[in-house]
């Protein structure tokens, strides 16, 4: 793997941590806005909101742009040999059921930031971004961070780059019942034991990585008959 990827995603990763942020992303988009009485059953990682996003469409996102948004997170949270990246944790999931629910707001924003997305990387390669090289995606990425892509008027490159960049990291770390974090890759990541239901005061001064118990997500604290009464 290039050493810009794993640098990549090491600052993400720092970011999260010092953020305090892996906990949620504080949203739930409308479809799977549940109580607990009405959550299904089962491990939360293994049913974590999930669609098809194969030939025909997702959510929100049409095929193409599908591609789009899996390709441009990835190169934002790389993966490797044991290290989960943005496909793996199931980011375009995540952002496709935001984008249908809770942000719902940002789609025209999402439709065309992607719009002007594939109007830079045509004019300047002479393809769309998913056919790009890695370099070059990473060059793509780079022009928009420092607002280099004139083709952008609304969303601005930077604007565009900001928001999809904070997407990812919600997908990449809030709690699988969003449709993220799929296998609960992002805590594995970074050693987040997710919603336990009880700390002792050992766990809550430990700086190392949580090995007391499996990780715990929303949704099994939900289906947890003990917790309701």
């Amino acid at each position: 793997m290039a050493k810009n990827d794993a640098t990549r995603r090491e600052f993400l990763v720092r970011t999260i941590v010092s953020a305090g942020a892996v906990a949620g992303a504080g949203i739930v988009p409308e479809a799977y806005a549940q109580t607990p009485d009405q959550a299904k059953p089962a491990d939360a990682a293994q049913h974590s909101p999930a669609h098809r996003m194969g030939p025909d469409h997702g959510a929100f996102f049409n095929h193409d742009d599908s591609l789009t948004i899996a390709a441009f997170t990835e190169r934002l949270m790389p993966g490797a040999p044991g290290k989960p990246g943005a496909r793996d944790a199931g980011v375009l999931n995540y952002i496709d059921l935001a984008l249908s629910g809770a942000y719902a707001d940002l789609q025209d924003f999402y439709r065309r930031g992607l719009a002007q997305l594939d109007e830079h990387c045509r004019k300047r390669y002479q393809r769309s971004f998913v056919h790009l090289e890695p370099a070059q995606m990473d060059e793509v990425i780079t022009a928009l961070e420092h607002s280099q892509a004139t083709e952008f008027i609304w969303p601005t490159a930077p604007e565009f780059f900001n928001t999809v960049r904070i997407h990812t990291i919600e997908g990449m770390f809030a709690d699988p019942i969003y449709g993220g974090n799929k296998d609960f890759a992002g805590w594995r990541l970074v050693g987040f034991p997710g919603a336990q239901a009880i700390f002792t005061p050992t766990d809550l001064q430990n700086t190392q990585a949580f090995q007391r118990a499996s990780i715990v997500g929303l949704q099994a604290v939900g289906d947890d008959p003990m917790r309701r009464k």
